[in-house]
């Protein structure tokens, strides 16, 4: 028998369409406190998520009673749209709006006066809810949360700020029921205790994952490049697989990469296919544009990056193409789900690695994907500068007693385990900001009432506080629009602005503009399709290759041979292995030799780019340390590259942990990574205000200030809270000492040093990697004064 009332039968009859197990079982299981569901992509699973609520809502409802969170706010646009079909044709007494940051200030204040049953919000958005005093008024009925994507929110700290607004519902609406949905799960208990009130625990569903993906690479007849990250070689082939689809998704890695490659697609585009481009620094009109073209079949291709990643319905889009290594297989098996959005229907997609060595990697991925093998980095426990954030939200709305709030944040999962010092500590910033600060009004934010309840202590501070909500640090951003017509046409970094002089050109939306000056703060342009760009800077995720992926790479090297890569790719590997050898799982490869007229050192320690450029870094301030006089470096997914004037006789001092866990604390002390991180977290936990009333700070206001407040709290107050908070975030973040730690574990001082007397094949592509890094030390010291004794000698003065 149907689980579902007539009036749903009837509207899911007409549409020749059945109920399918996980959307009955949702149905089935709505009392229950918390529901995760995992199923594939196309397959209903954001209807499953709300069948529940529209059937408990055909009986009326007054106020809000389903609150629907995502990480995107074009997702919570297409989700109203999805749900306006169902509302309207079986006439459910239903209103559904959504509430991001392109809601309009009368829409805003008119759902707080009047909530619609179904609100579609973002993590931010639901924050600056709750913090009105009155949130227990607007939430009064709410019965349902549902969180999509669950997964991708779960790997930032946007999702420990839902979790901490979750938790604050918790308090205003007893017996409030949560509901995740996610298409690609690697660990779904450790998903479950995210997503479930502490201690109630979370019941897991799983849907049939239905066909496995249609997934290969894409055979070229030219072999990738030894270096870079473009794909461009494979221009003709792309286009031929864009003619033979109806919609083709092209993926990139990187807001760069899709720029280049969409105005190379372009210029080899003579059939003129319709083609666009879609990343998160383009104008948010232009974004649109795109979207609505897709969504009716107008475009042939779309070149873009994660900013498509999630679970919005293109229709028919029937083939993914991911340009450079996926980095990550649960990242490629969400952007496959992107190709035939239907259940029981395989997901189309090609991969085309951008180098040499990334046909190695697309080839593990695709292996990881054939092993249902989903990679993912243990969580570790919530941060402090949210919590800071989450204390202040708080005060925003009304008094509160400690012992409640701090029993309401650990029911938030990631902050299950919080001590109830560290707590205090937060509160303690929240309130004075910190010893060495407490003298300042300006941090002097909440006092204690005599009841013993902490309040704001100047009630007008929470517009300031509200302003400022969210977890999301923009680079400096500046917008670019075309001078005279004023057209906006998206967004490049402050300091990619900086070294502009009129004239230069940049690709941007995949067009070439000539930079004509800075206008209040506005980049204006002009056009030039004339000359060769340069590429604009843009703060999109720079992604690192996955514990998990590397381990397979490792792994493959241990075959006899490679039939399934491309010759090209398989004789690169076995001169590597004839000239050296191969890098082995539980041991570390290093390779010297002479090129150039200096010595190098090649070090394979596969983890990954953020950690490995750490590895530089502390390699040559070790060599720099002992006299062997290193003159640069250079750091890729899986190797470092070393040079100097001296040949390293035995490395393996140079890799005992000690000795690099203590070079890492000489050079954080005072590198520019680590006010660039303190200034993140000092901007989430409250204590620098990008947003005030007046204007926005710029880039080099808000890096002064918090510059200042460093070195301050450095020399006045080392302990300060917020200094512990960007110790945390540096090494887990850009850092990445945590995976050298990994590495250094792994090979348990198993270091296998090989002299060689020329380049080996796997390090000839560090040779023409960019973003060489210099070292400033004693070797250019004696290179200056061994060429100013060559002058001298030729002058004839010496």
């Amino acid at each position: 028998m149907s689980p579902l009332p007539a009036p749903f039968a009837d509207w899911f009859a007409a549409r020749g369409w059945q109920v399918h197990p996980h959307q009955a079982q949702m149905l089935a299981r709505r009392d229950e406190k918390a529901l995760l569901l995992i199923a594939p992509t196309g397959g209903g699973k954001t209807l499953a998520g709300f069948l529940p609520s529209l059937v408990e809502l055909a009986d009326g409802h007054e106020g809000l009673h389903t609150l629907y969170v995502s990480p995107l706010k074009a997702l919570a646009a297409d989700i109203r749209r999805n749900l306006r079909t169902p509302v309207e044709e079986m006439g459910l007494p239903i209103r559904v709006e959504d509430r991001t940051g392109d809601t309009s200030y009368t829409q805003k204040r008119r759902q707080r006066a009047d909530p619609p049953q179904i609100l579609l919000t973002t993590p931010e958005s639901l924050a600056l809810l709750t913090s009105y005093e009155d949130a227990p008024r607007i939430f009064a009925g709410l019965k349902r949360v549902v969180v999509d994507e669950i997964h991708a929110l779960a790997e930032s700290k946007r999702g420990d700020q839902l979790m901490l607004a979750l938790a604050r519902l918790e308090t205003l609406c007893p017996g409030l029921r949560r509901v995740g949905l996610s298409a690609t799960v690697e660990d779904p208990p450790a998903l479950a205790r995210f997503l479930a009130p502490h201690p109630d625990p979370c019941t897991v569903l799983q849907a049939d994952p239905g066909p496995p993906p249609d997934i290969a690479m894409l055979r070229t007849k030219a072999p990738p490049p030894w270096s870079g990250g473009g794909g461009t070689y494979a221009m003709a082939e792309v286009l031929d697989q864009i003619r033979r689809h109806r919609i083709t998704l092209i993926f990139h890695n990187t807001r760069a990469q899709a720029e280049i490659f969409f105005h190379a697609l372009w210029m080899a585009n003579e059939d003129d296919l319709p083609i666009g481009i879609h990343h998160g620094s383009l104008d948010r009109a232009q974004r649109e544009r795109v979207e609505q073209a897709m969504v009716e079949g107008r475009l042939r291709a779309v070149v873009c990056t994660g900013s498509l990643d999630l679970g919005i319905d293109w229709g028919d889009v029937d083939l993914v193409i991911q340009v450079g290594a996926p980095k990550n297989v649960k990242r490629l098996v969400q952007r496959i789900g992107r190709a035939n959005h239907r259940y029981n229907a395989p997901s189309k997609a090609l991969l085309v690695p951008a180098n040499r060595f990334e046909v190695v990697e697309c080839e593990a991925a695709l292996e990881a994907v054939r092993d249902h093998d989903l990679d993912g980095e243990p969580r570790g426990p919530g941060p402090r500068d949210v919590l800071c954030q989450q204390i202040l939200i708080a005060a925003c709305a009304g008094p509160f007693h400690a012992d409640t709030l701090f029993t309401e944040v650990r029911r938030a999962g990631p902050y299950a385990a919080l001590t109830r010092d560290a707590f205090d500590a937060c509160l303690d910033f929240a309130a004075t900001g910190g010893y060495a600060l407490r003298a300042y009004d300006q941090w002097q934010r909440l006092k204690q009432a005599p009841d013993g309840r902490w309040q704001l202590r100047d009630p007008r501070a929470s517009q300031l506080i509200r302003m400022n909500i969210g977890t999301i640090q923009d680079s400096d951003m500046l917008k670019v629009r075309m001078r005279g017509a004023g057209k906006p046409l998206g967004e490049v970094e402050e300091s990619f602005a900086a070294s502009l002089t009129p004239g230069d050109t940049f690709l941007m939306g995949g067009r070439i503009v000539r930079y004509e000056g800075l206008r209040e703060m506005t980049v204006e342009v002009s056009r030039d399709p004339g000359r060769k760009p340069k590429v604009a800077v843009f703060s999109g995720t720079k992604f690192a290759t996955s514990t998990q992926l590397s381990a397979r790479i490792l792994r493959m090297f241990r075959q006899a041979d490679w039939p399934e890569l491309p010759d090209h790719t398989a004789q690169w590997l076995a001169l590597q292995r004839q000239v050296s050898r191969l890098p082995e799982p539980g041991r570390l490869l290093v390779e010297s030799f002479p090129h150039d007229g200096r010595e190098h050192l090649c070090v394979y320690g596969f983890a990954g780019r953020n950690a490995m450029q750490t590895l530089g870094l502390l390699l040559t301030k070790r060599m720099e340390e002992t006299g062997l006089a290193p003159l640069g470096f250079v750091a890729t997914d899986y190797a470092t590259l070393v040079w100097g004037l001296d040949r390293v006789p035995d490395p393996a001092p140079l890799f005992a942990p000690e000795a690099l866990r203590e070079g890492l604390e000489g050079w954080l002390a005072g590198n520019a990574v680590m006010k660039r991180t303190f200034r993140a977290s000092a901007t989430i936990a409250g204590l620098i205000l990008r947003n005030t009333p007046q204007a926005r700070k710029t880039g080099r206001q808000a890096t002064f200030s918090s510059d200042i407040l460093y070195d301050t709290l450095l020399r006045y107050d080392p302990g300060h809270l917020l200094l512990d908070i960007t110790r945390e975030e540096a090494m887990r973040g850009l850092i990445d000492f945590a995976r050298l730690e990994e590495m250094t574990a792994r090979i348990a001082g198993r270091i296998d040093h090989l002299r060689l007397s020329r380049v080996s094949p796997l390090a000839a592509p560090l040779f023409l990697e960019v973003g060489k890094v210099p070292v400033d030390g004693a070797a250019r010291a004696r290179l200056e004064a061994e060429e100013a004794t060559r002058l001298m000698q030729a002058a004839g003065l010496a």
